[in-house]
């Protein structure tokens, strides 16, 4: 027996994380040639946009395919993000695990350091040929360009060539060049998809497609970026018992106030008091001595103790307004009735893991009607195309009653029917995802919770506003019936009265009872004319800021009466007080550049009307970025 134990003992060997990913090339998203070529375009675009963003630079994104064979293509993905220094370039992009997000606490894309690598591996492994990498770094006057391959064995790059090259077109930025086995197809599970929903959740990127000649180029909404991570240190909430386990034994801490107060973020030493007090364990005690016993006690305490809730500068967070208005940018041609205000809850934690919950919701228009809603799911603004079934994000959706939003839902459950789209994004400083191919959220219960909330509250403003729908139309109906027959009405009584024809502005007044808003663009010439018409039908005077989207960062104003007192990714006015039983028009030009489709659907924000006093615009949301146009007013 002995001699076939040593015979079997033999024949175990140590494979390289190369081989273990190449021989299961599934587990990272490479199980189907459509899937394929998806991925090694997601985790190039990735890739681009965490840099361009750590650098705070606007993302310009070039994405190229090209049919080179059958069931081969060439994948390039080009950005203008600041480049990679010459030394780096080759581990970056064909050596498995090797990044710089791993250890760090933060949002961002990429956190395990395989994506890229992987591209790499599975197109020398499906076409046998290297990937062409070019990077150019400000310092430089020229760019640096490889061919390279990942050593599987030795997990490791091998550099075919290497050469300095001109890039005269880019003052900075990185391409690379990757053939593979794949398919193009289009439809839910494609790259045109994959692109358009990045374009939603990223609206500061401008991302242009090319695919075989065929150009498709998703503009950019804002020149706002998202505001830089920070790494924070672990939240005590939820941390595995294992895991601070081997943080007791490895911290160099000499006692356990120290060690909590120092390892841990959002516990102060009064706090550490209350832990020990509840634990029974002195605070002097020495971290390296403590037991298994010891740590679940110290653990259990921290649910009996009132932590602060988790820093919010390691997250990411889209926020409401860039929410609609990337919805706006890519959904225009649908021309929604309505987007509910997008909701953005406060972070939560799961195993000591910083959370934050999005959701945004668009209905009615020309959204398909005769089938389930539609719905994109996000971590950390990354689109999720696969396994949508196996999502917590789906999870949350069918735990709801959508019938009492509005929406139609056979006996309650499953996916809800109608026009609509639901947006879910979750940002973590680490996503807990079902798979390394990063396609699902795992079902864990404080991730669901957190998604099913958001949804309520955001579909509670579907629901307030299916129920507003009678009385807006019913107002408008009372507003044309005023504004246009009450002074035919009033002119021919005069007449037959033989008297001059009576004012009616109080009259309009009483019958009305609100801000009546009423936006329009009509084309003259080469040039777009905007009026927003604003009347006080109300009983009290009315101090107005008003507030209207751009279509565009770039969008030229030609004009304006009155003139804005800011003029950026939006337009604000400041208006004079008006009268009960006044009116106010603004009128605007823009540059002729523009089509209807770009005018569709933009909105007006007035600031000094509550909700229920305004129809025709809403109420300044409470997380419109106005801080720069305030600094800029005030010179």
């Amino acid at each position: 027996m002995a001699s076939i134990a040593e015979k079997l003992a033999d024949k175990h060997k140590e494979i390289s994380i190369g081989e273990f990913f190449e021989r299961n090339k599934h587990i990272l998203g490479f199980d189907s040639l459509t899937k394929s070529l998806v991925t090694a375009v997601k985790e190039g675009v990735d890739n681009a946009l965490d840099a361009c963003e750590e650098a705070e630079i606007l993302p310009d994104i070039i994405v190229e395919i090209e049919t080179i064979g059958e069931q081969e293509y060439k994948v390039c993905v080009e950005d203008n993000g600041p480049g990679i220094p010459k030394r780096k370039i080759a581990n970056v992009f064909a050596k498995l695990l090797y990044g710089s997000r791993f250890h760090d606490i933060r949002q961002s894309r990429g956190q395990q350091g395989i994506g890229v690598s992987a591209v790499v591996m599975y197109g020398q492994l499906s076409t046998g040929k290297p990937t062409l990498v070019r990077s150019k770094i400000i310092e430089k006057d020229y760019a640096t360009e490889l061919k390279i391959t990942l050593d599987t064995k030795k997990n490791k790059p091998d550099i075919l060539s290497q050469d300095v090259v001109l890039w005269e077109e880019k003052e900075h930025g990185t391409r690379f060049e990757t053939c593979i086995e794949g398919l193009l197809r289009s439809g839910e599970h494609s790259v045109f998809e994959y692109l358009k929903n990045t374009a939603i959740v990223n609206p500061h990127t401008q991302i242009t497609f090319i695919s075989d000649g065929e150009t498709i180029v998703f503009k950019r909404a804002t020149d706002q970026l998202p505001p830089k991570t920070k790494a924070v240190k672990p939240h005590i909430e939820g941390i595995e018992l294992g895991t601070f386990v081997k943080m007791m034994k490895s911290t160099e801490r000499r006692r356990l106030s120290s060690f909590l107060v120092n390892e841990f973020s959002r516990i102060s030493y009064r706090t550490v008091k209350d832990i020990c007090s509840e634990a029974g364990i002195g605070e002097r005690a020495k971290p390296s001595e403590m037991t298994i016993e010891d740590c679940k006690k110290i653990l259990k305490a921290t649910g009996n103790v009132k932590i602060m809730a988790p820093e919010t500068d390691c997250l990411s967070p889209i926020k409401s307004m860039l929410i609609k208005k990337g919805l706006k940018n890519v959904l225009k041609g649908y021309q929604p009735e309505f987007y509910a205000p997008p909701t953005t809850r406060e972070p939560s934690v799961y195993s000591g893991n910083p959370f934050q919950v999005e959701v945004g919701l668009v209905f009615g228009g020309d959204l398909p009607s005769d089938g389930p809603v539609k719905v994109l799911r996000y971590a950390n603004r990354v689109p999720l195309l696969y396994k949508k079934s196996a999502c917590a994000t789906t999870t949350a959706i069918k735990k709801i009653d959508w019938r009492i939003y509005g929406l139609d839902q056979r006996g309650g459950k499953g996916m809800p029917s109608g026009p609509a789209i639901i947006l879910v994004h979750v940002a973590s400083t680490r996503v807990p995802f079902t798979s390394e191919a990063k396609d699902a959220i795992a079902d864990i219960p404080e991730v669901v919770d957190e998604i099913e909330k958001a949804l309520r509250e955001c579909a509670r403003n579907l629901r307030t506003h299916l129920n507003k729908g009678k009385r807006r139309k019913k107002i408008s109906e009372k507003f044309m019936v005023v504004n246009d027959l009450l002074p035919l009405i009033a002119e021919k009584s005069a007449v037959i009265v033989g008297k001059e024809p009576p004012s009616l502005e109080k009259v309009m007044t009483k019958i009305m009872g609100v801000v009546y808003v009423k936006n329009t663009f009509e084309k003259d010439g080469k040039k777009w004319v905007g009026n927003i018409n604003i009347n006080n039908f109300t009983s009290k005077k009315r101090k107005l800021t008003v507030y209207m989207e751009k279509p565009y960062p770039d969008t030229v104003l030609i004009s304006s009466d009155p003139e804005p007192v800011y003029n950026g990714d939006h337009l604000k006015w400041k208006l004079d007080t008006l009268k009960s039983s006044l009116s106010r028009n603004i009128r605007f030009e823009y540059n002729g550049t523009l089509v209807k489709e770009d005018l569709s659907g933009i909105d007006v924000y007035i600031e000094g009307v509550t909700e229920t006093d305004l129809i025709g615009a809403d109420p300044l949301p409470d997380d419109w970025d106005i801080e720069v146009a305030e600094i800029e007013e005030g010179g």
